[in-house]
């Protein structure tokens, strides 16, 4: 009796999380539109789950590896661009749904274009002739900037990253050595990070030193 009273608990136990919704598991995926023949674009969604997606004739959808549990954020982006074109994604952003739905909605769409890999830049101004500070980003590497007489009397000087990007790139810049002379130096507001443009280049850096 005992026995029966306990597998009667776990059953209603089991159907209360599941009417809850529970850890219900999606996968993330949507479609390419306009990707020529031969060519491939790289996609990731949340900056860890990476696929390469190749043309094909017979289907243009994709999916990632791994599946998200419902409420999770996915945030798709392209990390590598095709040969001759331009890909930028729309709807790449949201939340899996409470019932674990798998989406379906992520749109790729390529179009003509150069697919140039661009200068990060960054521009300092404040620091005192001769001292340096260090910028380190994950994609576009580490640059030292080292004062002159114009950033000492407020002006700015600008140079790149040693790492140029793909359009739709992510940066996020960081100071990783500060000036030895007592200077503190600082990226203004938001500069620091955001998405390389599909054409052009990007606003610099903005580095403070006082």
């Amino acid at each position: 009796m005992k026995i029966n009273k306990l597998i009667s608990s776990v059953a209603i136990i089991s159907l209360v999380l599941s009417g809850c919704g529970g850890s219900l598991n999606a996968t993330i995926g949507g479609t390419v539109t306009g990707l020529a023949s031969g060519n491939s674009v790289g996609l990731t969604n949340n900056s860890t789950d990476t696929i390469t997606y190749k043309f094909s004739s017979s289907s243009d959808t994709f999916t990632f590896d791994t599946s998200l549990s419902s409420g999770s954020s996915y945030d798709v982006t392209v990390t590598s661009q095709p040969t001759g074109q331009v890909c930028t994604v729309t709807s790449g952003t949201g939340s899996v749904s409470s019932s674990g739905s798998n989406v379906t909605s992520v749109l790729v769409t390529c179009v003509v274009g150069t697919g140039t890999d661009v200068s990060l830049t960054a521009s300092v101004a404040g620091l005192a002739s001769g001292a340096q500070v260090v910028l380190t980003d994950l994609a576009a590497g580490k640059l030292t900037l080292t004062g002159t007489a114009v950033t000492a009397a407020g002006g700015t000087e600008t140079e790149n990253f040693p790492t140029s990007l793909a359009p739709d790139a992510i940066y996020d810049t960081t100071i990783t050595t500060q000036p030895t002379n007592g200077q503190t130096c600082s990226i203004l507001n938001s500069s620091g990070s955001g998405t390389m443009p599909t054409s052009g280049n990007p606003s610099s850096v903005a580095v403070s030193c006082i």
